[in-house]
C-alpha cells in the first residue's frame, strides 16, 4: 500500500502516532517535503536517520523549503522504480524533481521545492537558494509529463498550486516560475488526485487537491 503525509520537519516523534501504525512491510509512506532529517549533520541525527533505516516500509520524500541541500546532494543519482531518485540507507528515498514513478503499478509524478516564508529569518545562515525549482526542473518536467502523454495517477508536491491559496486561507507571497508551471498542470494533465504538503493543514479541496499535513491517507 502507497500512503502520503505532510511535512516532518526532522520530528522522529511523527513515526510514533497511530496513524503510522498502519504501515506494514513493503509499504510505502510518501512525505510531501520538508522532510527535515537532512539538515545539520551531526550524531543525533545520524542516529535517527539509522532508526528511520531499520522501518520495514519505505520512506519516500518530495524536497521542501527547509532541507540541506549541501547533505543531500552528496547522495548519488540513481533510477528508482522508473524515474531519477536518490537512494539513502536502503528504505530512505529522495524523490527528485520532475520525476515519474511507478510505485505498485500508480504512476506519480513528484515535484518538491518552494520558497520559505521564513526567508527573512534564515537567508543569512540556513537557506539554500536550491529549494526554488529551477527552469530546467521544470523543463524536465514537463518532459517526463509529454511522454507519460500527460497522463499519471496521483501528483505529489510541496508548494499548492496558487491558484488554490484562497481555498486555503493562506497567502502565497512569492510568486515561482513553478506555480505557473502547476497552473499548466492542471488545464493539461490527466490525475486522480494532488497531495501537497507546505500548507500544515489537513483539507480536502474539491474536486482532486488535497493539502496533507498529520494524517497518513492511503492512495486509492
Amino acid at each position: 500500500m502507497i500512503y502520503v503525509t505532510g511535512d516532518t520537519h526532522g520530528d522522529i516523534s511523527r513515526f510514533k502516532e497511530s496513524g503510522m501504525k498502519k504501515l506494514r512491510s513493503g509499504d510505502t509512506l510518501i512525505i510531501c517535503g520538508d522532510f527535515g532529517f537532512f539538515w545539520n549533520g551531526s550524531k543525533k541525527e545520524q542516529s535517527i536517520i539509522k532508526k528511520l533505516a531499520s522501518k520495514n516500509f519505505t520512506i519516500a520524500f518530495v524536497d521542501g523549503c527547509h532541507e540541506n541541500f549541501d547533505i543531500l546532494e552528496k547522495f548519488p543519482v540513481t533510477v528508482w522504480n522508473g524515474g531519477k531518485a536518490r537512494v539513502i540507507a536502503g528504505n530512505i528515498v529522495h524523490l527528485m524533481r520532475g520525476q515519474v514513478y511507478t510505485i505498485e503499478g500508480k504512476k506519480i509524478f513528484a515535484f518538491g521545492g518552494g520558497h520559505s516564508q521564513d526567508y527573512d529569518f534564515r537567508h543569512d545562515s540556513e537557506w539554500w537558494e536550491r529549494e526554488q525549482p529551477s527552469h530546467d526542473e521544470i523543463r524536465e518536467g514537463l518532459h517526463n509529463l509529454e511522454i507519460n502523454d500527460n497522463t499519471v495517477d496521483y501528483i505529489i508536491t510541496h508548494e499548492p498550486p496558487a491558484s488554490l491559496k484562497d481555498c486555503l486561507n493562506v497567502d502565497v507571497l512569492q510568486r515561482l516560475e513553478v506555480h505557473a508551471f502547476f497552473e499548466d498542470i492542471i488545464k493539461t494533465c490527466t490525475y486522480k488526485k494532488w497531495y501537497f504538503g507546505k500548507c500544515h493543514i489537513d483539507k480536502h479541496i474539491p474536486i482532486k487537491f488535497y493539502a496533507v499535513f498529520n494524517n497518513v491517507t492511503p492512495l486509492k
